[in-house]
């Protein structure tokens, strides 16, 4: 039985390049694999792209500032991203622009707007 020998790539992204930068993994032939944000204080958000080929993840991370920032969305590059955002949206509020399929916050049936914003 062969080993596994997956390999894991981080790199961080700016905002302005991150469409490009998804673009290019796009040409390059990886798959979209998720998508998930995360709180890393209470004026920052990490959003973790990741991709697959040959079994090497790639992830791209992406910090934007809570309440300030606005992500374009990946939708017209990976259809399925559309998840992803519409679930980030709903949990913690970000707003990505251009979506192909925008629930505008209604994705999920939650009793909390935004359950997982940093409460100010």
């Amino acid at each position: 039985m062969e080993k596994n020998t997956a390999v894991q790539d981080f790199e961080y992204v700016e905002l302005s390049n991150l469409i490009s930068k998804v673009s290019d993994l796009k040409a390059e032939g990886y798959r979209l694999v998720q998508i998930c944000g995360v709180v890393l204080d209470d004026e920052t958000y990490e959003i973790l792209y990741s991709f697959d080929k040959d079994h090497l993840l790639k992830t791209l991370r992406l910090d934007i500032k809570i309440d300030v920032d606005e992500v374009e969305s990946i939708t017209g590059i990976y259809w399925p991203a559309f998840i992803y955002e519409n679930e980030i949206h709903d949990l913690f509020g970000v707003q990505f622009n251009h979506s192909k399929l925008d629930y505008q916050g209604t994705f999920f049936r939650i009793v909390e707007e935004t359950p997982w914003k940093p409460k100010k």
